[in-house]
C-alpha cells in the first residue's frame, strides 16, 4: 500500500497512515482505507484495529488543495456522502479500531478519529474541526459526532472559533478516552488493545453492533443535510475565498456570499 503501513502483534492490527507531512486525508488515502478495512476484517489474526498517523500529527485534515479540482455544488456534495459512508463503516467496524492521536487531528482528522470506536491522546494534542476558518463547513459527518460527544454548546464553539481543545481537554469533555505522555502513547494503547484482543471476537462484534443502535435517525438526517449545505457552501464566494486565504497563508475576509 501507498499510505498505510500494517502490522499484526498478538491480534493487534497497528495501521499506520503515512502521508508526509501532515497526513492529509486526499482522495487516494481514503480509497486506501476503504482496502484496509476490507482485508482487515477477513484477517482472523486481527481482533482489534489500532489506527495512528507517522511523524508530528494523526491526521491534520483533509487535502484542500485537491478539493479545489472539484466543479459543482453536487459534486462535493457527493465528496461529503462518500467520506460520511467510509467513515460509517468505520464506526460500525465488528472489531475495535482505536483512534491514537499524537500532535493534531483536525478537519478531517478528527472526523476519521470521531468515528473510531474509541480515542485515545498526547496531553498536549490538538483536536478541533477549524473548516469555519476556510469558508466551509465539516462534510464527513463532524458536526453530528462532535456534538454528540461534546454537547451542543461546546460543538459550536470549537467550530464556530476554529480554536482546538488539547488533548486533556478532549478527555474531560467525553471526545477522548484517556491522556498520555507522547513518549508512552502508542505503549500504552497497545496495551490496553492487547487486552481486548483476548475477548471473543463473538462478544466484542456483538457488542459494537449494540452500541450502534444508540444512533437515532436525527443522526442520520443531520449527517445527509450536512452534505447538502457542504456542497452548497463549498461553491460560495466565501468558500473561494477561505481556501485562497489558507494557501496564500493570510486571513480571509468573509462577505455572507
Amino acid at each position: 500500500m501507498e499510505f498505510f503501513q500494517i502490522s499484526v502483534d498478538e491480534n493487534v492490527a497497528t495501521v499506520t497512515l503515512q502521508r508526509p507531512p501532515a497526513n492529509a486525508l486526499a482522495s487516494g488515502v481514503l480509497l486506501e482505507l476503504q482496502h484496509v478495512l476490507d482485508e482487515l476484517k477477513l484477517r482472523e489474526d486481527v481482533r482489534v484495529v489500532l489506527l495512528r498517523g507517522e511523524g508530528k500529527f494523526f491526521s491534520a485534515g483533509a487535502d484542500i488543495k485537491e478539493f479545489t479540482a472539484l466543479q459543482g455544488a453536487k459534486s462535493y456534495a457527493n465528496l461529503s456522502k462518500r467520506g460520511q459512508q467510509l467513515f460509517e463503516e468505520v464506526e460500525a467496524f465488528p472489531k475495535p479500531i482505536i483512534a491514537t492521536i499524537h500532535g493534531a487531528a483536525l478537519g478531517g482528522g478528527l472526523e476519521l478519529a470521531m468515528a473510531c470506536h474509541i480515542r485515545y491522546v498526547t496531553e498536549d494534542a490538538k483536536l478541533g474541526l477549524p473548516e469555519l476558518q476556510l469558508g466551509i463547513i465539516p462534510g464527513f459527518a463532524g458536526t453530528q459526532r462532535l456534538t454528540k460527544y461534546v454537547g451542543t454548546a461546546k460543538a459550536l464553539e470549537m467550530m464556530l472559533t476554529s480554536e482546538p481543545i488539547s488533548g486533556i481537554e478532549a478527555v474531560q469533555m467525553g471526545l477522548a478516552t484517556k491522556a498520555f505522555p507522547e513518549e508512552t502513547l502508542v505503549s500504552e494503547v497497545t496495551a490496553i488493545a492487547k487486552k481486548m484482543a483476548k475477548k471473543s471476537p463473538l462478544t466484542t462484534e456483538a457488542v459494537i453492533e449494540l452500541v450502534n443502535f444508540a444512533k437515532h435517525q436525527s443522526y442520520y438526517d443531520g449527517v445527509e443535510r450536512e452534505a447538502e449545505l457542504f456542497g452548497d457552501i463549498f461553491t460560495s464566494s466565501d468558500a473561494k475565498e477561505g481556501v485562497m486565504a489558507f494557501i496564500e497563508k493570510r486571513q480571509p475576509t468573509f462577505t455572507g456570499k
